[in-house]
């Protein structure tokens, strides 16, 4: 079994080729469409620029379950090539901030570099790890993540992050990917841990999660089911890395499972969840 840092520098080569490469561990589809296809509208897409939205690598939109309102505070978990972040700073508008936090180079020098390219002025990007967020206690309104907490090996850590940063009555709108009953073999598989699959919990492991760091009000607001037509289909099997196993692999040689048999053992027992919550106590 791989340690906790190992898993970490595991992600973060697969995701820093995955970027280099436009393609993803999670997705994409080379133009916009997957971006629509996991819940962002045009006008978002078109916003953000079409080559944003070539790289998201997201399961979801967590944006579009929240009422961010203009002058909030909004971080993003594992905040990528950025399309998150464009997305946000449009609706917190000039009076608001959103900040992003990444620990794969390549990701926040193409987020930046995407940053620089937009009209916006207050997204700021910050590199570090979700489990020991730099950022101050209370400080934000809104946490998102798409497709992130999955990959890391301490989400007890993660959870608890997201209620020290929030402030009282701040709110959450997570996307991310739920499993159940996965065969061990696929748990110790590299590639489908880094195409968002192994490293995933059950939807009960995951509420429980943020229920036991503090966070209420909890919801799950929308709910995608990959069946096995599904899991066989082009766009999903993108998802699952068909669109390169040399990116989502450990190491750029290393070869993917066999995508039917996967799509056979994981039919009905993944699942793209929104998760939705609150810091108690009132907001100022």
């Amino acid at each position: 079994m791989k340690t906790t840092e190992e898993v970490r520098t595991q992600v973060k080569d697969a995701y820093g080729r995955a970027i280099s490469k436009n393609t993803g561990c999670c997705g994409p589809t080379p133009d916009d469409t997957y971006a629509r296809t996991i819940g962002y509208s045009p006008e978002e897409t078109a916003a953000s620029g079409e080559a944003v939205a070539d790289t998201s690598m997201g399961c979801g939109n967590p944006l579009a379950f929240g009422e961010v309102q203009a002058g909030e505070t909004v971080l993003d978990l594992g905040s990528g090539a950025g399309l998150d972040l464009l997305v946000a700073a449009e609706k917190v508008g000039p009076s608001g901030q959103v900040i992003g936090v990444d620990m794969t180079d390549e990701m926040i020098a193409r987020a930046r570099a995407n940053i620089d390219a937009s009209p916006h002025q207050n997204i700021e990007i910050r590199r570090g790890i979700i489990e020991e967020l730099p950022v101050e206690d209370g400080s934000v309104d809104w946490v998102i993540s798409n497709c992130v907490i999955n990959l890391s090996p301490e989400k007890e850590k993660v959870f608890s992050e997201i209620y020290r940063v929030l402030k009282p009555g701040g709110r959450f709108s997570i996307s991310d990917i739920v499993v159940s009953d996965l065969p061990d073999a696929l748990r110790d598989d590299p590639v489908v841990y880094n195409s968002c699959i192994a490293g995933a919990i059950s939807e009960e492991e995951y509420l429980a999660g943020l229920e036991a760091a503090g966070l209420g009000d909890l919801d799950v607001n929308k709910r995608f089911a990959f069946t096995t037509q599904l899991l066989e289909s082009a766009d999903v099997q993108a998802i699952l890395g068909a669109a390169g196993s040399e990116c989502c692999a450990s190491t750029p040689a290393a070869e993917g499972p066999d995508l039917q048999q996967l799509a056979e053992e994981l039919d009905g027992k993944v699942q793209s969840l929104n998760f939705a919550g609150r810091k108690p106590g009132r907001s100022q």
